[in-house]
């Protein structure tokens, strides 16, 4: 089907063909989400049609047995859990013999706990890397989370760490953690923080029972 007939069928009330593709963004998107203006502008189709497909979308979401939901935050569309699946995803991360967090997520967890509030695109420009999974599996854990958005366009989210990230560290507060030295440069500080919180989570894997 080529984009004349996907405009056709959306502009006659059936947006099935622009569903697909708009979640497929949307994941690839993550936690950036995408606007109105923007799923409009790659679809090739007006804002109003695009509304249509975003309504349409999140009608599916909500009348199927699905365990993802379409958002809107401040303009802003995203995919999202459920909040009736949070106590079965809690207990897959709390679960007993669960994997220790992956190099990947203890270097991400530590530039934002010393960088907090961070938006995912800092992250990256500091790891050199994209960041999309080590961030999806902290926020899975509940060591990260939204803390707001930054200023400026598409208003990125901003990540702090949580209380559940001081308990599973031992901090009891965000000052607990170890001052880096003031001389290193970005990639020094990055890696003493790195070495830090392997440390510290190779200590608490040898603690399981």
């Amino acid at each position: 089907m080529d984009q004349k007939e996907m405009k056709t069928n959306s502009a006659a009330g059936a947006p099935a063909p622009f569903k697909a593709i708009v979640e497929a963004l949307l994941f690839a998107a993550g936690d950036e989400g995408l606007s109105l203006a923007q799923i409009a502008a790659v679809l090739d189709i007006g804002e109003p049609e695009a509304k249509a497909v975003m309504a349409a979308l999140q009608e599916d979401c909500c009348r199927e047995e699905r365990g993802i939901q379409l958002v809107e935050l401040g303009g802003v569309f995203l995919l999202a859990t459920k909040k009736e699946y949070v106590p079965y995803l809690k207990k897959l991360v709390e679960a007993p013999g669960a994997s220790p967090l992956s190099q990947a997520a203890l270097e991400t967890l530590a530039i934002i706990a010393y960088r907090q509030p961070i938006t995912r695109a800092e992250i990256e420009e500091i790891r050199g890397v994209k960041s999309d999974k080590p961030l999806q599996t902290l926020m899975a854990r509940a060591l990260i989370k939204e803390v707001g958005r930054a200023e400026g366009t598409g208003r990125p989210i901003l990540y702090g760490t949580t209380a559940e990230f001081l308990d599973y560290f031992g901090l009891k507060t965000i000052e607990e953690l170890p001052p880096l030295p003031e001389w290193t440069d970005d990639g020094e500080v990055e890696r003493e923080a790195d070495l830090f919180f392997g440390k510290l989570a190779e200590n608490l894997s040898d603690g399981q029972p």
